[in-house]
Formats: C-alpha cells, sequence, structure tokens
C-alpha cells in the first residue's frame, strides 16, 4: 500500500524522452538548460524525499552554527568589558544569568581563549556529523542515478528508480560515505595538531598542509565517485582511484564546480552573519528542504556525464556516447535504415 503510494506521488512522465530526435540540443549547455527546465518540479519532488535523510546532519549544523555565534558574541562582551551587553546577550539566547558583575570582571581577567571554545564546539559538530553523514551514502546512490538519467534525457521514475538503485548501490556508496564522515574530523585534528606543533617547529608546517590536501582532494574526487557507482561495474577501489584520478586531471573543473555547490551555503552564511541569524538559516534550510540537494546532485550529473564520455565511454566497446545530444550520424543510420527497407519491398 506504501508503495503504490509513493508511485503515484513520485511517478513522473512515460518512458518516452522529452525530446523527438529533430528537437534535440545541439551541445551541453543546452542540454542542461532545457533538461533542468523539464525535470525541474520533479528535482523539488525528489528532493523532499533525499533531504529526509540529511535532516540530522542539518539540525547538527544550525545548533552547532547557532552555538558559535551565541559564544563569539559573549566573549566579545568580555573582551570589550561590556557587562550590560554581556547580560542581554545571555538573556537573549534564554540562559540563566547568575553571573554579578564581580564574577564578570573576574572572568575578564581570566584567560578566556575563544580560539579554544570555538575548537570544542567545531570539533563536537565535526564528530556529531559522522553518523550523519555515514548512512547517506546509499540515499545519495539513489538520487545520483535519477539525475543522471534526467541530465541525458533518460526517463526514470523517482521512487521505484530510487529504490532500486539505492538496493543495488548501497554497499559501495556507504564505504564512500563513511569515509566522506570521517575525513573532516581527521583534517580538522591534524590541522591544529600539527599547527601547535608548528609554533615551535617550522617543519610541521609540512604535515599540517598534507592534512588538508588529503581532505581536499577528496572532497573534489567524491564529486565522481558516485556517478561512477551508479553508471559502471566497479569495485569499491577502483570507483576510488577513478575518481582520484578523474578529481587530479580535470583539477580546475572538478574546483569550480565544488566552490559552485558552496555557494548559497555562503550566502546563507553571509546573511546569517550581516543580517539576521535566525531569518538566514530559514533561508538557507528552506532553499536545501525545496531543492538544493537535488540541484546540486543535477549538476554534478551533468558536468560527469560530460566527462565520462569524454574519458571513459570511448574505451568500452558498444557505450553509448553524448546521449540526449544531436548527432548527424544518427540521421544517416535512419537514412540507410529506410533505403534496405526499401530494398526488401
Amino acid at each position: 500500500m506504501f508503495g503504490r503510494m509513493m508511485n503515484n506521488y513520485y511517478y513522473g512522465k512515460s518512458g518516452k524522452g522529452d525530446f523527438r530526435k529533430e528537437d534535440l540540443p545541439q551541445n551541453r549547455r543546452q542540454l542542461f538548460r532545457d533538461t533542468l527546465k523539464t525535470r525541474l518540479s520533479a528535482l523539488c519532488r525528489i528532493n523532499l524525499l533525499y533531504m529526509l535523510i540529511f535532516l540530522p546532519a542539518m539540525l547538527v549544523i544550525m545548533f552547532s552554527f547557532t552555538n558559535i555565534l551565541s559564544t563569539t558574541s559573549n566573549l566579545m562582551m568580555v573582551e570589550q568589558n561590556d557587562y550590560a551587553g554581556f547580560v542581554e546577550q545571555v538573556t537573549q539566547n534564554e540562559q540563566e544569568v547568575t553571573i554579578t558583575e564581580e564574577q564578570f570582571n573576574e572572568l575578564k581577567n581570566a584567560d578566556v581563549n575563544l580560539g579554544d571554545m570555538l575548537d570544542s564546539t567545531v570539533f563536537r559538530m565535526l564528530l556529531l556529523l559522522i553518523p550523519c553523514i555515514a548512512i547517506t551514502g546509499p540515499f545519495t546512490a539513489g538520487l545520483s542515478y535519477i539525475t543522471r538519467n534526467w541530465a541525458r534525457d533518460e526517463h526514470a521514475f523517482i521512487w521505484t528508480d530510487f529504490k532500486d538503485a539505492v538496493k543495488a548501490n548501497w554497499k559501495q556508496s556507504l564505504v564512500l560515505s563513511l569515509i566522506t564522515s570521517v575525513l573532516p574530523i581527521a583534517a580538522y585534528v591534524g590541522w591544529r595538531f600539527y599547527g601547535q606543533l608548528a609554533q615551535n617547529n617550522m617543519i610541521m608546517i609540512v604535515p599540517q598542509v598534507l592534512v588538508v590536501l588529503v581532505g581536499m582532494i577528496w572532497s573534489i574526487s567524491i564529486t565522481y565517485m558516485h556517478p561512477l557507482v551508479v553508471t559502471y561495474e566497479l569495485k569499491t577501489k577502483d570507483v576510488i582511484r577513478n575518481g582520484l584520478l578523474l578529481g587530479v586531471a580535470r583539477l580546475p573543473m572538478s574546483v569550480a564546480i565544488r566552490l559552485l555547490h558552496c555557494v548559497p551555503a555562503l550566502i546563507g552564511g553571509l546573511l546569517i552573519w550581516f543580517w539576521n541569524p535566525m531569518i538566514g538559516m530559514l533561508i538557507l534550510f528552506a532553499y536545501y528542504a525545496l531543492i538544493g540537494f537535488s540541484i546540486s546532485r543535477f549538476i554534478t550529473a551533468s558536468y560527469t556525464n560530460a566527462v565520462f564520455d569524454k574519458y571513459i565511454n570511448p574505451r568500452i566497446e558498444g557505450a553509448k556516447v553524448n546521449q540526449g545530444i544531436y548527432k548527424p550520424e544518427d540521421d544517416d543510420d535512419e537514412e540507410d535504415e529506410a533505403v534496405e527497407g526499401d530494398t526488401d519491398n
């Protein structure tokens, strides 16, 4: 009953493509624009499905960022010797105020280290995000399969194909999400640890930079890994190896795609910091709840489809290339078939 209800809501069009052969896009930019226009409402629907698995991570980030803002504001009041502002700020955060002005002065004169307090908050956030991100892998495979098909003008039923892709690729995707969930805290701890050692020994800057570099390389390479999982039959080690190779080989575009995905979060962060924290977080939450995850994955799919057509598919016998894009040779093939049909008659 539940599956039938989901199908009724998430079914799209019939299995036919959205374009006739004579109306096919001439290039990938046109293909992206036309398929995005066609699938925009469907992207919103599948985003509602996908965001449910990301909801714990979103809540952890929101509460942690609120805590960071509160801690920063309170300590700034202490450094500025603004007792009234400190009390008002704590009251706004609905915390019980038990500190007297004498205690405030003692706190001001104590060794209050803003960096250590923020470090503790960030570490706790990254630790809580490990299970929240680790469980998203199989569902990312489902979304990657759907958006891959849509990005090359192939049909996919939202609910059934999403479910089948999760079932078929959950093991490999879970490994990828586990690594993705652990690397941020590992890179952060490594950066802090080697940073402290570098204060006494400058050579420690080298491993400090290497730790961050590993995290950055993984963050740009993961762009290719989930599409590789749902497109080719590869072992997990081969998925990781090919993802890393593509990430490094296409370094400028890999970085550009990753930065493009960060633009909404950057805008939301600016709204939170310079305008209104609550309204900024609500706007950012609404964006990702409505379409943020699916549009990001759709952009990734459009890009990786082009990369696979250039570097991988020509090496595979029988693999289709430039799906969804008009190719003059297709017209020649149709003419040859028509001539053969007339000869037979």
